[in-house]
């Protein structure tokens, strides 16, 4: 791109909201969460890397269940409009958290896909209609390195 050349960002907010999670933290990093259905109720505890005790599970991880869970809908939902059938497939998530240059914090996200009935040249091009259909995609692109490796 050359300098002074503007390019349109892509508008990804919902038109409609179609649903609303709600949960209330308790203690931030060392207390609890819960969920407004009750479906939620997890202790929270910082990890030893950033000086826990570990006895809980963390943002982080919650991040990851959700951000994997939320790509591999997406994943199926594509591979389906494309007349394929993703039984198999899988999404792991890795969410770092570390000191950002603004003297706060920042995550990075790296998505580990796995489609073992596809070629990989099909794959990838699932992979990427996925990365512009999940909201989780969409809501960190621009914010959060996210890295995505088929394997």
């Amino acid at each position: 791109m050359t300098e002074g050349t503007a390019v349109a960002a892509t508008d990804t907010r919902p038109t409609k909201i179609m649903y609303v999670a709600e949960a209330t933290a308790h203690g931030g990093r060392n207390g609890y969460v819960t969920s407004q259905d009750g479906y939620l109720d997890l202790k929270v505890a910082m990890p030893p890397a950033l000086g826990g005790d570990g006895n809980g599970t963390n943002p982080e991880q919650l991040f990851a269940a959700g951000f994997s869970s939320c790509f591999h809908n997406a994943l199926i939902l594509v591979g389906n409009r494309a007349g394929y059938d993703l039984t198999g497939s899988t999404v792991a998530a890795k969410v770092g958290i570390g000191p950002n240059k603004q003297r706060g914090y920042g995550l990075a996200v790296a998505l580990s896909v796995s489609l073992p009935v596809l070629d990989a040249a099909l794959a990838a091009g699932l992979v990427d209609a996925a990365h512009a259909v999940c909201p989780y995609s969409n809501a960190t692109r621009g914010n959060i390195d996210v890295t995505i490796v088929l394997g």
